[in-house]
């Protein structure tokens, strides 16, 4: 029998999971995203963009698309949209498993602060430094915008949401960026501290070693917990298992990379 599963989309595992189960006979895969990012990479299957409405709507999507597994796969700190998920899936009966790589830990010679929210990361920064690295992404700058005796290095994909801190200069780009990359970054715009969220994954960890080799504190937002009762599964490979299936075409080792 055919299945359809229905991935919350946008991060790497996302895109990884969709080419999978796309390549696979009796699997309908549709991956919605939710729209905020302009340019955003190919994915395989059907895709959808925008948001659904809330839970409500989304239990309605379930619904009339006879959804039989819903796989949150979105970012880490997207904590709304996966609350919807979870609330969605409960009120129709849909399957649900929450797509969630593992988070980073400190090693030797990391100064790492870490903090519960941007506006704790905010309050920590004047003690930390005077020129950031704001690796954050583009949604909640605000929470920086106070800090007038600090200067700002913004990167993110799409041009950052205001308000931003005064003294900001905004870095458009898209990675993977390697160890070679984020050295020359922090170096290039002589910064004393790095701000992150807890992102995990290989692919955004470069920041960190480049952190540590330079001597940098870090201040890491911590990420949320993920709602109770939900399924987490770390990896693609963990999610093939969960549905009967192989592990991802073309590798016999799990997918852990973001």
């Amino acid at each position: 029998m055919s299945q359809h599963v229905l991935i919350l989309g946008g991060t790497t595992e996302a895109r990884r999971l969709a080419a999978d189960l796309a390549a696979r006979p009796g699997i309908r895969v549709t991956t919605s995203l939710a729209g905020r990012v302009a340019r955003p990479a190919p994915v395989a299957g059907e895709v959808r963009t925008g948001g659904f409405g809330g839970p409500g709507g989304l239990a309605d999507w379930l619904r009339a698309h006879r959804v039989d597994v819903l796989v949150d796969a979105t970012h880490p700190f997207a904590a709304t949209i996966t609350a919807n998920a979870v609330r969605a899936a409960a009120a129709t009966g849909t399957r649900a498993l929450l797509l969630r790589r593992p988070g980073w830990s400190p090693g030797p010679g990391d100064r790492w602060h870490p903090v519960g929210s941007l506006d704790a990361a905010a309050e920590a920064l004047p003690r930390l430094g005077r020129r950031v690295f704001l690796s954050t992404g583009r949604l909640g700058l605000a929470a920086f915008r106070h800090l007038t005796d600090l200067s700002f290095v913004v990167r993110s994909v799409d041009p950052p949401e205001p308000p931003l801190p005064p003294y900001t200069r905004v870095v458009l780009a898209r990675g993977p960026f390697t160890v070679a990359d984020e050295t020359r970054l922090l170096r290039g715009h002589r910064i004393d501290v790095l701000v992150t969220k807890d992102s995990g994954g290989k692919a955004t960890a470069a920041k960190l070693t480049a952190a540590r080799d330079l001597g940098l504190p870090v201040v890491v937002v911590r990420r949320p917990e993920p709602p109770a009762g939900a399924t987490v599964v770390p990896d693609v490979a963990g999610v093939l298992l969960r549905l009967g299936l192989s592990s991802p075409r073309g590798s016999g080792a799990a997918d852990t990379c973001p």
